[in-house]
């Protein structure tokens, strides 16, 4: 069926749509005014290229010398060690767990040769050491200024703290003490573990060392007086230690037969303080400033002793019956599961027997 031809969907003529455009753009082209306030985006030129900046030149890295160009030199007169209050000179190992050859101060830092126990002093020193000492501490303080420093230095939240453990006066504390008395007269120093079975040992290697007095010893806390006159621009120099040498081998320490007894002497005495009740129970890092007395006093009526060391260690353990067999002194025969079995000896026994003997009435 054919539809007439006004009802068919007929499209603009072409001249319609060209008019119209043409419109468009004239009324754009008059809307361009140059004074308008805003006018149309224009393409800011693109600026040269910076040229690139030469950096400064870096200075060359120099490699970190394991060997100094010349070795430290110290003038303090004694022989460097790792601890100075837990060893003994006289004590001659019988082995090394490492070669002698690495010093603990690194390789070639310091002119003394190590031996794989100490350091020894080179050379010959004046006998001056203590007349300088003496200059350097002053005047004896009074009353009134020990009372002072102990008031200002025994508290516990002193910033002026040391800790000294079980490794007891070692050589790097030495520089630790200078370092503290650069900004303060005394430094508080506490004591814990091993080395406080002997606190007098421990005062005598902390002057003797550092050039301090000791001015105040409260149980475990020691308080060390830098001097009056004491410069900390001509402190000694005090080379560090860069790691902690390896202890040497010394002879064993309890034997299996006991000087002067047999075999089932010995056997019986080791049995007889293992079932015997402990005189004292250690903690670990404990303080021991008694222990000496105490077994003393006990050895008065016992023979064996028992000291109950559970979750101390096993090398504290034997580090606690080498010095309580030279403090007391006594012989360990036993070390065992933590316990110390202590025997008083032969000699202390006959000295025993013949007091009881010359107080009893005739």
């Amino acid at each position: 069926m054919l539809l007439p031809r006004k009802l068919l969907p007929w499209r603009r003529p072409a001249q319609d749509a060209q008019a119209l455009a043409g419109r468009l753009l004239r009324s754009s082209s008059s809307s361009f005014d140059p004074d308008d306030d805003d006018p149309p985006f224009t393409r800011v030129p693109k600026l040269p290229p910076r040229a690139p900046s030469t950096p400064p030149p870096k200075p060359k890295a120099l490699a970190g010398k394991i060997r100094p160009d010349e070795p430290a030199h110290s003038d303090l007169p004694f022989d460097f060690r790792y601890s100075y209050s837990e060893t003994d000179p006289t004590w001659r190992p019988i082995g090394f767990r490492e070669p002698t050859r690495f010093s603990p101060f690194g390789p070639g830092r310091l002119d003394r040769p190590w031996d794989g126990t100490a350091a020894a002093r080179v050379g010959d020193y004046a006998s001056g050491d203590e007349r300088i000492r003496e200059e350097v501490l002053g005047e004896p303080l009074s009353e009134e200024e020990v009372a002072a420093l102990v008031e200002r230095y025994r508290h516990s939240d002193c910033s002026r703290q040391i800790n000294l453990g079980k490794g007891g006066v070692t050589h790097n504390m030495l520089d630790d003490i200078h370092n503290h008395w650069k900004r303060a007269e005394a430094v508080r120093i506490k004591c814990l573990g091993v080395p406080t079975l002997d606190m007098d040992n421990i005062c005598f290697h902390l002057e003797d060392k550092t050039g301090g007095k000791v001015v105040s010893r409260s149980i475990n806390i020691i308080i060390l007086y830098r001097g009056r006159n004491y410069d900390p621009q001509k402190r000694p120099g005090v080379p560090l230690m860069l790691w902690k040498p390896l202890a040497p081998i010394y002879p064993k320490l309890v034997q299996n037969v006991a000087e002067g007894l047999t075999f089932e002497e010995t056997k019986e005495l080791r049995n007889r303080g293992l079932n015997s009740p402990p005189l004292t129970k250690l903690t670990r890092n404990g303080v021991y400033v008694n222990v000496v007395d105490k077994v003393r006093e006990a050895f008065k009526t016992v023979e064996v002793v028992r000291l109950d060391c559970t979750h101390v260690g096993t090398t504290d353990c034997k580090k606690i019956g080498v010095k309580l067999r030279d403090l007391v002194p006594c012989i360990p025969i036993l070390f065992k599961d933590e316990q110390i079995i202590l025997w008083r000896g032969k000699v202390r026994q006959e000295r025993s027997v013949s007091a009881e003997c010359s107080s009893s009435p005739q």
